[in-house]
């Protein structure tokens, strides 16, 4: 491509495809000044048409039928937006692209396991029975509500009586005015151990008996996992991977959260006493699965349950 003009403008012209209207203007925003650092954020990045790689690889025979050429491959045209020298495309237009990335993924990274923290002990399949059913009363569903700006609250739900707890997770000291830097600390609320100590600071405020499991997605915000199972002496599963059928308590809630926390907003706005007031007024919604009962009544039931069998135990 480097010694073809012609390919390399239709190349160019494909990636670079701008959106006009019906009268011909170019609509969209006007996207960021080129740095030369990774993608910008997608809101900023310009509306274009621009085709994949294959697609132009796979075009080019179709419209020029009899001018070999008129050839390449889709590796050949990522080689020369990612390599220097190797077909003078501008880096910029890989911002055109659908995942806008400036740089190739490594392959060492395509290779890292994605669930590493998922251990043999903590796939769903070693829950305890007893949770299939709900008829005991201990096994919690958590999962996180994400907002703009990695915001994000944590959301529990217990199995047996569908009570509901909201965890706060504001942004760390500092979020915002220290640079991201690779395998630095996260400051989003919702790293691994900022994670599991919102959590042990919630769970401890329940009895231990009502701490029998507890199951999350494959996200990474719970692989400190194991300092969480120590802390609390709740052992955590995680869900098959696709399968949010397998928590569905909770997507029932974060479904119903979404009343108060619509997508695309920032969720650092709600104080810790703001996010409590909703899951009171969550857990008590009258549901039919529990005869039309809150699930605050069927926690405290439970909570009564736990305290007469402490007495008599003791007694």
């Amino acid at each position: 491509m480097v010694t073809n003009e012609r390919l390399r403008q239709y190349v160019q012209d494909k990636l670079s495809g701008e959106i006009r209207t019906a009268e011909g203007e170019v609509i969209g925003p006007d996207g960021p000044v080129w740095d030369g650092k990774n993608k910008p954020h997608r809101g900023d990045r310009e509306w274009v048409t621009a085709w994949s790689p294959q697609q132009i690889a796979k075009r080019l025979p179709l419209e020029f039928p009899d001018d070999p050429p008129m050839r390449i491959s889709h590796e050949a045209i990522y080689q020369a937006l990612y390599v220097e020298s190797r077909g003078g495309l501008a880096r910029q237009q890989s911002w055109h692209l659908r995942r806008g990335r400036t740089k190739r993924m490594p392959r060492a990274r395509t290779r890292r396991q994605a669930w590493a923290h998922v251990t043999a002990e903590t796939v769903l399949a070693n829950r305890p029975k007893e949770a299939e059913d709900r008829k005991v009363a201990g096994h919690g569903e958590g999962d996180l509500i994400i907002g703009l700006k990695r915001s994000a609250v944590a959301t529990l739900i217990e199995r047996t009586t569908r009570y509901a707890m909201l965890v706060h997770l504001p942004r760390q000291v500092g979020y915002g005015l220290i640079p991201p830097k690779k395998n630095g600390p996260a400051l989003a609320g919702y790293g691994a151990l900022t994670m599991k100590d919102a959590l042990i600071n919630v769970m401890s405020s329940v009895p231990a008996s009502l701490r029998r499991s507890l199951t999350w997605d494959r996200g990474k915000e719970l692989s400190a996992h194991a300092l969480f199972t120590e802390a609390t002496k709740t052992p955590v599963y995680f869900a098959d991977a696709k399968s949010p059928w397998q928590r569905g308590s909770n997507e029932h809630l974060n479904g119903l959260l979404r009343q108060y926390f619509p997508k695309g907003t920032d969720l650092s706005r709600w104080s810790t006493a703001e996010i409590a007031a909703i899951a009171t007024a969550m857990n008590n919604r009258p549901r039919g699965i529990l005869g039309w009962r809150t699930p605050a009544e069927a926690f405290e039931d439970q909570l009564r349950s736990v305290q007469q069998s402490t007495v008599a135990s003791t007694g």
